[in-house]
């Protein structure tokens, strides 16, 4: 019966402490609520709104009832109208957009003729997009008015650049990167500042005469050299292992991975400095690591996302990294065209710097 008692005491104690640790409760119900929710209903694999261009050199009425008829599928969604197909594949490159429809001059005479009516290049780095255009190869065109239109053969022809064969580990090894630089950099930092009080060692910052703001670069910077390793080891395997193609310039790798590092690792510095102890900073990097996989474009693909969860997605470093290493990787871009992500990536770096440093502050008063 004593045993009893005291197992019962020890309960009540556990019980007392995790509804005292606000935190640690809340990522209880949290975490399988998020879970839920983005599952449930964010993640969707039927890909819906790819961004695309046209190139309508025909200037036509056949042409435009073609785009119609295409967008009619809500498969696509048209965001660019470029004049050659040149443009359109620098508009490919930089991300702008997905895959281009060009509809050619003699547009009426393929008709005649019964040929394919046009072409599809495609961004074929992402093989679900790839999937979802290919399924527009043969698309019906009944709602015409021509009598004669392709039969028993494809409506368009598709290329696909930067992955014509369509090998998964194209896209995933770039995306993986991003995904472990996430995982490792936010759980090295998230516990910078709590382990600094739980030794005892926080007093003693206290007493020196660094600021904040270099205590918080001093905490990153060593991280930094451990991230490059990951790029070294991930790429180069991938390369020689995977034969994953290289088409980016070093210099734009690193210095658009050293933007994602640095961002990353400011992110933890944050949940650090929110955290009481290592056990809540590692609740928490979980709870941003799990939206960073599923919304980020790395398992599912970010166009066939409610626009709720974009918004979301938008938010975490992960999402603009997948689309600038990508870009980088295997499509040859450089970070001026990537900007918008580039630019993203360095101001969150400077704002959670900021934070960070304001919050720590605030610990020591």
């Amino acid at each position: 019966m004593k045993a009893i008692h005291r197992i019962k005491a020890i309960i009540f104690k556990e019980v007392r402490q995790l509804s005292r640790d606000k935190i640690t409760f809340g990522m209880v119900v949290m975490i399988p609520l998020i879970q839920l929710l983005l599952f449930g209903y964010a993640i969707n694999t039927d890909i819906r709104n790819i961004p695309i261009a046209v190139v309508d050199q025909s200037n036509n009425a056949a042409g435009r009832m073609i785009t119609e008829s295409v967008k009619v599928t809500q498969v696509v969604d048209v965001k660019r109208y470029f004049e050659t197909a040149k443009q359109a594949e620098r508009a490919i490159e930089a991300g702008e957009v997905r895959a281009a429809l060009i509809l050619p001059k003699d547009l009426t005479h393929r008709m005649v003729q019964q040929r394919e009516l046009g072409q599809w290049i495609v961004d074929g780095s992402d093989t679900m997009i790839s999937s979802a255009i290919l399924g527009l190869k043969s698309m019906p065109l009944t709602d015409f008015d021509f009598e004669i239109l392709p039969q028993s053969r494809n409506t368009f022809e598709v290329t696909l650049l930067y992955n014509p064969s369509r090998r998964s580990a194209v896209n995933i090894v770039p995306g993986l990167l991003g995904v472990i630089l996430t995982m490792t950099m936010i759980l090295f930092t998230s516990a910078a500042i709590v382990r600094e009080r739980e030794r005892g060692n926080l007093e003693l910052l206290i007493t020196t005469p660094i600021h904040s703001i270099e205590l918080m670069i001093g905490k990153i910077v060593p991280y930094i050299f451990v991230g490059l390793i990951q790029i070294v080891i991930i790429l180069g395997l991938g390369h020689f292992i995977f034969d994953v193609p290289i088409n980016g310039a070093l210099s734009q790798i690193l210095l658009g991975t050293l933007l994602f590092i640095s961002a990353s690792l400011t992110l933890g510095l944050v949940i650090s400095t929110i955290a009481t102890t290592q056990l809540q900073a590692m609740q928490m990097t979980v709870f941003v690591l799990l939206p960073s996989i599923l919304l980020s474009g790395f398992m599912f693909p970010y166009e066939g996302m409610p626009i709720a969860a974009q918004w979301i997605a938008e938010a975490l470093p992960a999402t603009h990294f997948m689309r600038l290493i990508r870009g980088v990787v295997l499509r040859g871009a450089d970070l001026i065209e990537l900007w918008r992500d580039t630019l993203w990536l360095a101001s969150f770096t400077i704002l959670g710097l900021i934070v960070a440093s304001a919050r720590f502050k605030k610990n020591l008063d």
